[in-house]
């Protein structure tokens, strides 16, 4: 089978941002390539101690993305080409142009697992399924990992940035909100430090079978998370199966663009002195966001960073 291969040309300073927002825009995997040298945590994560020295960063990145052959395009090219405008009006993302070309298949939903290894959030192991835990971390807590085809293997920071604050804020009596919940992650750290339950919502189907699967790898007992597929934004019938006024805590981890209109349709899920967790905001839409919690009538409790990104939790007073 052949697919179709775009390529998209960017900065390296802002593949990250451009990634969330290609993700946003509906496609489902990226392939990078840039000439940012790799840091000693890098290396750590690749089990790498010496590496060749590899051509001088030109600031450059290059972000892929596939079609199968034969499957219409052009509505996702579209949706990718409109957010990227919109995103260029933030900030700089350089060319932005996009060229075609053709490649023979591969098993893209396997390939990646060489680049995906154990890796520590603090005190919590998160491991691939397909890892063993060593002996000297089996007292820690352990989150099995394997996200398939949906977004989340914890390695990003504004996953991290959620999940410390979720350590912060969680207690047996927590119902927790996932609002794009991808793999599942941010909820399964949840029900492991001790959630009653949790609901996930997103927008992507493989987003049902990859936490099924990732409930089941942690030993998490059946009925204690539900996924719903759908936009809570703007879509009642989601709004309505999720509920209201029950959340303890709700976390977002989404761009800032999707957190603005979010945040005020989500204080309706939410108990009085609920708290709400969100990242994925890149550090130049700080402001942007908090303004929009304000407005929303919670009050910021904590602002925390992690590199460029950036999480705001906030409690619902009334």
């Amino acid at each position: 089978m052949k697919w179709n291969k775009f390529t998209l040309k960017t900065l390296a300073e802002a593949e990250d941002i451009v990634i969330s927002t290609l993700a946003e825009a509906g496609v489902e995997g990226v392939e990078i390539e840039d000439k940012i040298p790799l840091t000693e945590s890098d290396k750590q994560q690749m089990f790498v101690d010496i590496l060749p020295e590899g051509p001088a960063d030109d600031g450059i990145a290059y972000l892929s993305f596939y079609v199968e052959e034969g499957q219409d395009s052009k509505e996702l090219l579209d949706r990718v080409k409109e957010a990227l405008e919109e995103l260029r009006m933030f900030m700089d993302i350089g060319e932005c142009t996009i060229t075609e070309s053709q490649t023979e298949d591969k098993d893209w939903i396997n390939n990646w697992k060489q680049y995906f290894h154990q890796f520590y959030v603090d005190d919590i192991l998160i491991i691939p399924s397909w890892e063993e835990v060593k002996e000297e971390d089996k007292d820690r807590m352990i989150i099995h990992i394997d996200p398939g085809t949906a977004f989340g293997t914890g390695m990003h920071e504004t996953t991290q940035l959620c999940m410390r604050q979720l350590k912060k804020y969680v207690t047996e009596d927590t119902d927790l909100l996932d609002v794009g919940t991808g793999s599942g992650i941010l909820s399964i750290a949840a029900l492991k430090l001790g959630a009653k339950h949790a609901v996930g919502t997103d927008l992507d189907p493989c987003a049902i079978s990859a936490t099924k699967e990732n409930l089941e790898a942690n030993d998490i007992p059946e009925g204690s998370m539900d996924v719903l597929i759908g936009n809570i934004i703007d879509d009642p019938e989601v709004q309505d199966r999720v509920g209201y006024g029950k959340y303890d805590i709700v976390a977002a981890n989404i761009l800032a663009d999707v957190l603005v209109p979010l945040t005020p349709v989500i204080c309706h899920q939410m108990k009085k002195g609920g708290i709400y967790i969100t990242s994925g905001i890149i550090d130049e839409k700080e402001e942007t966001v908090v303004e929009a919690v304000k407005a929303a009538g919670l009050e910021v409790l904590e602002i925390t960073h992690q590199g460029e990104w950036v999480s705001v939790t906030a409690r619902k007073n009334d």
